[in-house]
């Protein structure tokens, strides 16, 4: 036995994220189904249509915004000689929260993944490369995913600047505050190490 077909729409509809299965979209339809009132439905709705309306890349740095150009890169406090290269916005939101930079950033929407045949045409490495004819820029830092894909898309980066007087940087990765080493996974290690600075 089925459910009836509105109710397996919903279902399909929240099985459309990432990470949602079944059971979970079958947990969210119901809630929905019983827990929403037509006025949180509605804003539901409006929120939808907000989201798809009003947000696009900001034209400068690709970062999600409801403007042209988005609030950092109209900033003129902040550091215009670094460009910090992330693959979302979604990683851009996590460093501003974190208070430990204030340059500039370059959203590349995606990396680099043959297997899915992802391609460097297909991400925005194009129009970093434009941005970088500006003067004022000295240093890329290059904080991708440790993937391959991101590992991928850092070297096929950093391969572009090298003949550039850019600075190519990339953020270190290891071990986090308070991590025990003895729980350490074997790349987390290998990174920590070979990310190691004078004391």
């Amino acid at each position: 036995m089925d459910y009836p077909d509105a109710l397996n729409k919903l279902i399909e509809s929240f099985m459309r994220y990432p990470g949602i299965g079944k059971k979970t979209a079958e947990r969210y339809a119901f809630h929905t189904l019983h827990r929403f009132e037509n006025e949180d439905i509605a804003d539901f709705i409006d929120s939808l249509h907000r989201v798809k309306e009003e947000i696009k890349p900001c034209e400068q740095c690709g970062h999600l915004t409801d403007d042209s150009t988005c609030v950092i890169c109209k900033d003129t406090r902040r550091d215009q000689t670094k460009i910090l290269v992330v693959e979302t916005s979604r990683d851009v939101i996590v460093i501003e929260r974190s208070r430990s930079y204030d340059g500039l950033y370059h959203v590349l929407d995606g990396v680099i993944a043959p297997s899915e045949g992802i391609g460097p045409e297909d991400i925005r490495i194009k129009p970093l490369l434009e941005r970088l004819r500006n003067d004022d820029v000295k240093e890329v830092i290059l904080a991708l995913n440790l993937s391959d894909e991101g590992e991928t898309t850092a070297m096929y980066i950093n391969r572009l600047l090298e003949k550039t007087d850019l600075l190519c940087t990339r953020i270190a990765y290891g071990l986090p505050a308070g991590g025990n080493i003895g729980y350490a996974d074997v790349v987390t290690l290998h990174k920590a190490l070979e990310g190691r600075k004078k004391y």
